[in-house]
């Protein structure tokens, strides 16, 4: 799955102008930041999100770049994101952001700007339906009050509630199908209110999962006062460094990022003696302050011996994520005299992104020597260092 969001903030917030001095609801500032930036913020820590398209109205389309330029100084939001410009109805915007995924984006979760509320849970909710292979989910909450159908002055029939939903964003569903019946929708000249009504509208199936009662929409100036009462953290940026070495003698066959480096020294070590993925883990612990591998990974333990250290790392970054930490960026040197690195590099990046779940943009992986000095340039042993970037919630 490889699952971008479209934030849709094109929107004129005409009900809402008179109490806002004409400021489009999007952009209103709360805790420091526009609306639509919360939403970005909580994808951002969906791990499984892998990228963001804003969509803004086309005459604040320059000045809202800025912002969002100055909001993720520093790569904050750890995604690639992309800004288009939006259409004069939603289902025109929404369009005009589905031409602007990359092309191997799979999945698309489509979002009101104006929901700013809504939870990464609810996110990866969504997420975990569409695995289960379905093609369009939606949030939905049940209608709690009595439903009346009028007619003129008069009522005509009362609904049944049981069967009613009201329904939220984000929605998500396979990119081919959206795309697809917004193709449709765009030629027989369909006139809709949310995605799932053109899924329905063209035949396919909708699921739903359960919504969450906080995940308002500001439309009236009534729904201001909601901005005042919640309450959303802003993340806050952490670092963490790690450094490892080993000898080499006879011991185990040389790994590097969970690669098997052919005809390179063994490295004496007791578990698989992978420098460069303890390294690695030491700079995740230095982020939660959780101390050093050697604490949670004794050498001393008969437990840990031979382990491999790809299964170390994901102890360790299972418990970096339940802890609401985001991996931004992974900086990684490993320094040897020998083997020559330079053929390996590109494996051991792309691996390290799949464990992390990281795009390659994310994660960089380098090598160099100590210019025949010290141990390593005596060829008797190797090292690594790691510098990670992180948001913690």
């Amino acid at each position: 799955m490889h699952c971008w969001s479209i934030i849709l903030a094109a929107g004129s917030g005409t009900r809402l102008s008179s109490a806002t001095n004409g400021v489009k609801k999007q952009f209103l500032e709360w805790k420091g930041a526009p609306l639509f930036w919360h939403s970005a913020i909580t994808f951002s820590h969906t791990t499984r999100m892998r990228g963001l398209i804003f969509v803004f109205p086309e005459e604040d389309i320059e000045e809202a770049t800025t912002t969002l330029k100055n909001l993720d100084f520093g790569r904050r939001l750890g995604l690639p994101w992309k800004v288009v410009s939006g259409g004069s109805r939603r289902q025109d915007s929404v369009y005009n952001g589905l031409q602007a995924l990359p092309s191997q984006c799979t999945h698309v979760f489509v979002h009101d700007s104006a929901r700013p509320f809504f939870s990464a849970k609810l996110a990866n909710t969504l997420l975990d339906s569409l695995e289960n292979e379905n093609q369009a989910v939606i949030p939905a909450i049940p209608v709690t009050d009595t439903i009346k159908v009028a007619e003129a002055n008069s009522i005509s029939h009362t609904l049944d509630r049981s069967t009613l939903r009201a329904c939220q964003t984000p929605q998500g569903f396979e990119k081919k199908l959206l795309v697809e019946v917004h193709e449709r929708c765009r030629e027989e000249g369909w006139e809709v209110t949310d995605d799932a009504s053109i899924v329905e509208q063209a035949g396919q199936p909708v699921v739903f999962v359960d919504g969450e009662v906080t995940n308002s929409k500001i439309t009236t100036p009534e729904d201001l006062t909601m901005i005042e009462s919640k309450q959303i953290s802003i993340p806050v940026p952490v670092t963490g460094w790690g450094y490892d070495v080993h000898s080499y003698g006879e011991g185990r066959p040389m790994k590097l990022g969970g690669i098997p480096i052919q005809g390179a020294p063994e490295v004496v070590a007791h578990s698989d003696g992978d420098v460069l993925l303890h390294a690695l883990c030491d700079a995740l612990l230095g982020c939660m302050g959780e101390g050093d591998i050697g604490e949670h990974f004794p050498d001393s333990s008969e437990e840990f011996d031979n382990i491999s250290s790809g299964v170390l790392l994901n102890e360790v970054y299972d418990k970096f994520l339940k802890r609401g930490y985001r991996l931004t960026n992974v900086d990684l040197t490993i320094i040897a005299q020998v083997p020559r690195l330079v053929p390996w590099k590109p494996q051991i990046k792309k691996n390290i992104c799949r464990m992390l779940k990281l795009n390659t943009d994310q994660v960089n992986v380098k090598a160099t020597t100590e210019e025949k000095l010290g141990f390593t340039g005596e060829k008797k042993g190797i090292k690594a260092v790691a510098a990670v970037m992180a948001l913690r919630s």
